[in-house]
């Protein structure tokens, strides 16, 4: 398969260094993987930190700035990063005020950010950490033990990154981020495989006029695989399947989010389904958000996810934010 790289094994190098040509707002550690918000530490405010393999982009350096992430750690593709890049970003960040771990529940970021959080809290950083498991397709996945962490990253990081900018302390920002976790449900699906750059081809099998119901974003498996489904029926799989696990719910945050391989053009339009979907079930939206936010390199596909969003929540979402991917309010 035909990508745009130099050589598979300064794939992350190279696009870091992008990422830093691009956004002089940000501080890029190329040699030591680590993206920081230029103005860290901000006195007296908690700082958030979090990481994960490459290939899931934005997620997590295209959400580091005002109104969300201090600093974020990425790893290899699809690989967790080392406790060593978690502890500098704490360091680098760490006001005295504290700082928060988000965690995607996944067997490697779990155990090293663990480790990370021990090294920190020995220099003196005040560590609290938060594991996001919102997928509700596998109660166990390849890479975990329990829900693997999804699309709520990203509600996660932006509404306890916003409580964060209002000036609270550790313990009320890292219960926001737990209830926000506690209140997201996520389910994918894929069309197509994603490939690589070490492998070069597609990392599983997906027959043509195939697709994979509630699919990880590193292409576990989901709950099963069916015919070519319309967009349609999709979106009532994805909601039901939502649904059937948060349970009765008020008005909702809703991300509509891209594998990385599916154009806005069909986001938009499943998105459209799913807010139809929604609305025969009773459930209304409170706020949208579709694009490429939690991706599978260059994966077919999407993912619904939910929150339950009370007035606080809203508030917090609405808040200003000024990353590389997300941008309002100021």
């Amino acid at each position: 398969m035909k990508m745009l790289i130099n050589v598979p094994e300064t794939v992350v190098a190279d696009a870091l260094r992008g990422l830093a040509a691009a956004h002089p707002e940000l501080t890029v550690d190329v040699a030591n993987r680590i993206v920081v918000r230029r103005d860290a530490p901000v006195a007296g405010k908690v700082a958030l930190v979090s990481g994960g393999g490459s290939g899931h982009e934005p997620l997590h350096a295209g959400f580091v700035g005002p109104g969300m992430l201090s600093a974020a750690c990425p790893g290899e593709v699809f690989t967790s990063p080392v406790p060593d890049q978690m502890v500098r970003a704490a360091a680098a960040v760490d006001s005295g005020a504290g700082v928060l771990f988000v965690v995607k529940n996944y067997t490697g970021d779990v155990l090293n950010f663990r480790m990370a959080a021990e090294l920190a809290e020995d220099e003196g950083v005040q560590v609290a950490q938060v594991l996001v498991d919102d997928d509700v397709a596998v109660a166990d996945s390849l890479h975990t033990a329990g829900r693997r962490g999804t699309g709520a990253t990203l509600f996660v990081e932006k509404l306890a990154g916003a409580a964060a900018d209002e000036g609270a302390p550790l313990e009320r920002v890292e219960a926001v981020a737990r209830r926000v976790n506690a209140a997201s449900r996520s389910f994918g699906v894929a069309l197509s495989a994603c490939a690589t750059p070490a492998k070069g081809g597609p990392t599983f099998d997906l027959p043509p006029g195939e697709l994979e119901l509630g699919v990880g974003i590193h292409g576990e498996p989901g709950r099963e695989r069916r015919p070519m489904m319309t967009a349609r029926e999709i979106a009532d799989t994805a909601v039901d399947a939502v649904l059937d696990d948060l349970g009765p719910s008020g008005p909702v945050l809703l991300l509509v989010n891209g594998m990385g391989g599916t154009p806005l053009l069909e986001l938009y339009g499943f998105g459209a389904e799913v807010h139809r979907a929604l609305a025969e079930r009773g459930v209304p939206v409170a706020r949208t958000l579709v694009g490429n936010h939690v991706t599978s390199l260059d994966m077919a596909g999407a993912s619904v996810t939910l929150c339950r969003a009370d007035e606080e929540l809203l508030r917090l979402w609405d808040a200003p934010v000024q990353t590389p991917a997300l941008r309002w309010g100021r």
